[in-house]
């Protein structure tokens, strides 16, 4: 894991994936390598109930059922779809879920308007045609071939950004669950095998970018994922996250858990700025998702510790939150400035604390920005 920028979950989770699997009795569908209760327990955490003999940690904080629906579509015939907003974690999920079935997260396509079908089918290695001809040896599949010639989990990203042309291309390949490779006479047919499942992602703010077809909707079974809204459940994220942070950098820095609340309220406040607003142009361009959240305490963090006293700081803090949010000028700027004069010094002024150091680092982000 040290030589790995990122490591996948399955290498990130290899010894709790092990121990796992040596304590599973439940039934497995197909090839799976843990039981649904295993891989819905590895996602969401071990509880006393579960009755093991060590704690598994959360890993993805959302709604039971939504998990249970995704594990239950995936013992099935059916594509699962994961959709909602930008940074809800559906890639996380759908990572979470390959991992614990197939040990595999890593047989991703990523959806761009240039997808084509060879990413989803196969390509060939020019050199090898040219010199031997076109075999199976010449072939290069994709990801989801490999999938399928394996029984486990194929990834689709963004399948929304994905053109109509590849869109219907999965269609055969979720309904068939099979490949023809016409350029062969012989071995020319590439059969799924059981455990092959397709764990696609969408962002409902693509909708309108390539509209699903009727018949692709129809192998899918949708699971939406909606915007963190409780501030606890969004508390144990941006922690979860910051912790994992800290680890991989190395850093020994604490986050006040006032400052914590700070940023919490932060967006919470922003968000419904965001939704009573009447137009585009007084909205933030930001989702103001939870991942974003993260991202900008990430900013603070990494500021502090290579800049900084190796504290993490209010001021700090404000000026990673303007610096990430102010995306358009001169709009976001100003729907910060609004936000800073008519909500931030009131509350300053009535709680001072962390709010006052707030205040003065935000006024001067946007100040310098401006």
């Amino acid at each position: 894991m040290s030589d790995m920028l990122r490591a996948p979950a399955e290498v990130k989770y290899a010894e709790e994936l092990d121990w796992l699997e040596s304590v599973d009795t439940g039934p497995k569908p197909f090839s799976w390598r843990l039981s649904p209760k295993m891989v819905r327990l590895f996602v969401l955490g071990s509880e006393r109930a579960d009755g093991l003999d060590r704690e598994i940690a959360p890993k993805w904080f959302g709604d039971r059922s939504f998990v249970e629906r995704s594990i239950v579509t995936l013992a099935s015939d059916r594509g699962l779809l994961l959709i909602g907003d930008p940074g809800t974690g559906k890639s996380w999920l759908a990572e979470l879920l390959s991992a614990a079935i197939s040990r595999n997260s890593t047989l991703v396509v990523q959806g761009t308007a240039g997808t084509t079908e060879d990413h989803i089918k196969y390509s060939w290695n020019v050199s090898m045609v040219i010199a031997k001809g076109q075999s199976r040896a010449s072939m290069i599949p994709s990801p989801i071939m490999t999938a399928m010639e394996n029984g486990v989990i194929g990834r689709f990203e963004e399948l929304t950004r994905s053109t109509s042309d590849v869109q219907d291309a999965l269609i055969s390949i979720l309904s068939e669950k099979y490949v023809s490779i016409p350029e062969l006479d012989d071995d020319n047919i590439v059969f799924a095998k059981p455990g092959f499942s397709i764990i696609a992602t969408a962002n409902s703010r693509d909708r309108g970018v390539n509209d699903l077809s009727s018949a692709l909707k129809r192998r899918f079974n949708f699971v939406r994922i909606p915007v963190v809204t409780n501030k606890k459940s969004e508390a144990e994220i941006v922690r979860f996250r910051t912790e994992e942070l800290l680890r991989r950098h190395n850093i020994e820095l604490e986050v006040p858990p006032t400052l914590l609340d700070v940023l919490l309220q932060s967006f919470a406040d922003l968000r419904a700025a965001s939704a009573s607003a009447g137009s585009d142009d007084e909205r933030l361009e930001s989702a103001l998702s939870t991942a974003e959240q993260i991202g900008v305490l990430e900013d603070a963090i990494l500021h502090s510790n290579f800049f900084g006293a190796a504290t993490l700081t209010s001021q700090t803090l404000a000026s990673s939150l303007v610096g990430s949010l102010a995306r358009r000028s001169p709009e976001d700027l100003a729907i910060l400035n609004k936000y800073w004069h008519g909500v931030i010094e009131p509350r300053s002024k009535e709680h001072s604390g962390e709010w006052t150091g707030f205040l003065e680092g935000g006024r001067q982000a946007i100040a310098t920005l401006s």
